[in-house]
């Protein structure tokens, strides 16, 4: 190159260069070299400063935009960063931009991410559309929150019965306590597991990608079911586009693994570079188990800067289940595997029905599922069919789920339970508990 402009520390972090070359005029050329915290290099000849030429640029962290063809010069446009050296950015632009949103608009994210049913995702993006700042750090995002409501607003508007449809729903409605996806690799025996845990009519058998539509089945626990879907198995050849989309309503996801198999390692770890693709991220934290990490983790003050990189990304908690348990020796390799990864695990064996209870249990555990049971004023309550909540629930929580005109009338309620005494008197605010009984009264 036939000249540089070099850079040092200046107060408020350290220099950070971007290899954003662009045409530029001689002013422009010495108002950089006389930029505080900077130093002359090499004087840079106006025949380089005119020459142009163009080359892609990568933009790390946005894999859906198309990346442009930027002018590219002699000159290097330095940007400060703090805490962030030259060597970090690999000469790459940054993409990233402040957002600045508002508590409102934070509120209506998450309840975005909360939410569940179509309508109310269209609700919470509408909102979201609405209160998001409206500036050159935000376009983007403005554009994928429109064609999120119109894809919501299209799939709305088709008739639910007697109209034509261009294929199966690959979304399925939530069920039961929660929704849990089933996830693997061809043949890693997620079918047969779904079939033993809910009953279904899973299709079967030693070919691959015997599951070709989402399947739907309740898996019993106590007094309460949780909704298992079976989806087609990901693999580097063949996986189905719409997987993300229905991974939208699951509560976590169950990562079925072969662990009879030698590749079972290369096996999950397509699955979860496939579904990172699909913006699909899956965690080792549960809700409702407690996090190590945060014991560590130390509290700082400092200000981290919000971006809109991942707002649309989902996140599942995930559970590593190590099928084919009865096909020979899996401790070594498990323990291996799921320290790798990191995912808490289970062992099982869909073939002979070993360790099938650890599953259920582990997910009313690691999803903080709380049961509650309602009783009318002078009758037994009704132990049939609990309410199920999540952990931190509150009783203005359950009569939404009662009624909702309950919820909006609601003064009071009776509570029993173990950490309360019997019939005690609990304001619209108390937490709920698990095995819980109320009876709520309103106006």
């Amino acid at each position: 190159m036939a000249g540089a402009v070099e850079g040092k520390e200046g107060p408020g972090g350290r220099l950070r260069e971007i290899e954003h070359r662009a045409p530029v005029g001689r002013q422009r050329l010495q108002r950089l070299r006389a930029g505080p915290g900077f130093r002359q290099g090499p004087d840079v000849s106006r025949h380089a400063a005119q020459t142009v030429e163009h080359r892609p640029v990568e933009l790390p962290g946005i894999d859906d935009v198309k990346q442009p063809a930027i002018p590219h010069s002699a000159a290097i446009i330095v940007e400060w960063r703090r805490g962030v050296a030259p060597s970090d950015t690999g000469g790459k632009l940054f993409a990233a931009m402040p957002t600045n949103v508002t508590q409102e608009y934070k509120k209506a994210e998450q309840a975005f991410r909360e939410a569940r049913e179509p309508q109310d995702r269209l609700r919470c993006l509408r909102e979201m559309l609405r209160l998001i700042p409206k500036h050159k750090g935000t376009e983007h995002v403005q554009a994928d929150i429109k064609t999120r409501i119109k894809q919501l607003t299209t799939e709305l508007s088709r008739p639910r019965k007697g109209g034509a449809r261009s294929g199966p729903a690959h979304a399925v409605r939530r069920e039961g306590a929660a929704q849990v996806a089933l996830l693997g690799a061809p043949n890693a025996g997620k079918s047969q597991l779904h079939s033993a845990l809910t009953g279904s009519q899973s299709t079967v058998g030693a070919w691959p990608h015997t599951t070709e539509t989402p399947i739907p089945g309740m898996a019993p626990y106590h007094d309460i079911h949780f909704q298992l879907v079976d989806l087609p198995p990901v693999a580097v050849e063949r996986t189905q586009p719409w997987l993300a989309t229905a991974l939208q309503p699951a509560d976590g996801a169950l990562l079925v693994v072969d662990i009879a198999s030698p590749d079972c390692a290369d096996e999950i770890g397509v699955v979860l570079d496939k579904m990172a693709e699909k913006r699909v991220t899956f965690v080792p934290q549960w809700p409702g188990l407690p996090d190590p990490r945060k014991r560590r983790r130390k509290k700082r003050r400092t200000r981290k800067q919000e971006t809109f990189e991942d707002l649309f990304r989902i996140r599942l908690p995930a559970l590593l289940v190590a099928n084919k348990t009865d096909l020979g020796d899996y401790e070594d390799r498990l323990d291996t595997l799921s320290g790798k990864l990191g995912f808490p695990a289970v062992a099982v064996s869909a073939e002979t029905g070993e360790n099938l209870d650890a599953v259920p249990e582990f997910l009313f555990r690691g999803l903080g599922v709380v049961r509650a049971y309602t009783k009318t004023p002078g009758k037994p309550p009704d132990l049939g069919r609990p309410f199920t909540l999540r952990h931190g629930a509150t009783v203005s929580e359950l009569a939404s789920l009662v009624h909702k005109d309950i919820a909006g009338s609601l003064r009071f309620a009776r509570i029993w339970g173990e950490k309360v005494y019997d019939g005690q008197q609990v304001s619209p605010r108390h937490l709920i508990h698990d095995g819980d009984i109320l009876e709520l009264h309103h106006r």
